[in-house]
């Protein structure tokens, strides 16, 4: 039985997985899951998965949850705990062997980074560990021995038509082998386009926050449901692709294909293109890493091809999806540039959610931050957290005005 911690297990990918782990209940045990402050969720998975351990970010709520856990027999044995710091121990734990990093944003990378600092396999959905700290973050993953395994279904794809060889220690992790030397031509980075591809770019200035939160495939929170639609959610991955398969910006090929039924391809230099296709449910790439090298059933209806009739391919208009720019220009510019378009983004897209810009000023917000600040060397964690720190409130400034 594998010890599987969830680090963000009420949100759509924690949820996912406990699904997985639920048809898959003689392999892995839930033991441990945690989430920011939605008690009620949190306690009903309690009821059902049984975990050993459970914590909440909110001080708050940690105590709701302990008094529900408490009274019931079945139950008492959960150890709650709270604050953020409970997550890197949870992460830590040596009972532990895999932790899903599921927390969204920056707030999710100091217990992905104590998993890796731990050895773990680490299941990675939190795509800012790398944005932020991809060389930091590299570095403790080869050193500790930690496995690496991307869940992002493009990042996922990729690494399942990926060579062997740049995939023996998972996901390139401890392989510092040049894609060319291995074959590899370019990485295609496929994207839905989101829900506004169609749309001109005046009406993009009206867009609600509903609307871009209304994604024609996959089901997602709000925060990625609107980097999705500014296809920002596409740049990040673009910055965690490089670190993940040592990748330069110019080996990198952003492929809009509205079906999202290809989830990324691999060229090669003999003229091959190996691709990974499957129904858009992120509980086929969560049980392939947890998997991995084996397979194992996911709950996730068998794609049918003959029902998809037609697969389309365009390339991106950077005019149109800015953030996407912005993203290979803060990859290319390296140091801590990627770290302060994260920040930015995120408190751009906050506002936007709240009703305070509008939505084509995210874009606006976040290079704007990116002018106004000067890139440093990521050299260690307190330069890249105050990099973050610093773009934060100058985009708190220009979200303002």
């Amino acid at each position: 039985m594998i010890n599987v911690a969830i680090l963000g297990s009420t949100g759509s990918i924690g949820t996912s997985t406990l699904d997985v782990i639920a048809r898959q209940s003689d392999q892995f045990h839930a033991f441990a899951l945690t989430a920011n402050k939605n008690v009620d969720r949190l306690y009903e998975q309690c009821l059902q998965f049984m975990p050993e351990m459970a914590a909440m970010v909110d001080e708050a709520a940690a105590a709701e949850l302990q008094k529900r856990l408490k009274k019931d027999s079945q139950t008492s044995h959960i150890k709650v705990f709270s604050g953020s710091k409970a997550l890197d121990d949870i992460a830590a734990d040596q009972q532990v062997e895999y932790v899903m990093a599921a927390i969204v944003g920056a707030a999710g990378l100091s217990s992905s980074m104590a998993a890796a600092q731990s050895g773990k396999r680490i299941l990675l959905a939190n795509k800012e560990s790398l944005v932020m700290s991809g060389d930091l973050f590299m570095q403790a993953v080869r050193e500790n021995g930690a496995t690496l395994l991307p869940i992002d279904s493009e990042h996922n794809a990729i690494f399942q038509s990926m060579p062997d060889k740049l995939n023996r220690m998972g996901a390139n992790a401890g392989n510092q082998d040049s894609l060319q030397r291995s074959g590899v031509e370019k990485i295609l980075l496929t994207a839905s386009g989101g829900p506004f591809l169609n749309k001109s770019l005046a009406e993009l200035h009206h867009v609600t926050p509903d609307q871009a939160c209304a994604h024609p495939n996959w089901e997602m929170g709000r925060k990625i449901s609107v980097d999705s639609a500014t296809m920002m959610n596409k740049g990040l991955e673009v910055i965690e692709a490089s670190w993940l398969f040592n990748a330069s910006a110019d080996d990198i090929q952003v492929v809009i294909h509205p079906q999202s039924v290809i989830h990324s391809m691999v060229s090669y230099n003999d003229g091959s293109v190996l691709a990974q296709l499957g129904n858009p449910d992120m509980r086929t790439p969560i049980a392939h890493a947890m998997a991995w090298p084996e397979r194992m059933v996911s709950g996730v209806a068998q794609l049918d091809i003959f029902k998809i009739a037609q697969l389309n391919f365009e390339q991106p208009d950077f005019e149109r999806f800015i953030c996407l720019r912005l993203a290979y220009d803060a990859l290319r510019a390296g140091g801590t540039a990627p770290a302060i378009l994260n920040a930015a983004n995120e408190i751009a897209v906050d506002s936007f959610l709240n009703g305070k810009i509008t939505f084509t000023r995210i874009a606006d917000v976040v290079e704007q931050t990116l002018e106004q600040l000067d890139y440093e060397t990521a050299v260690s964690m307190s330069v890249i957290l105050a990099a973050d720190a610093q773009a934060r409130q100058v985009a708190k400034e220009l979200c303002r005005h």
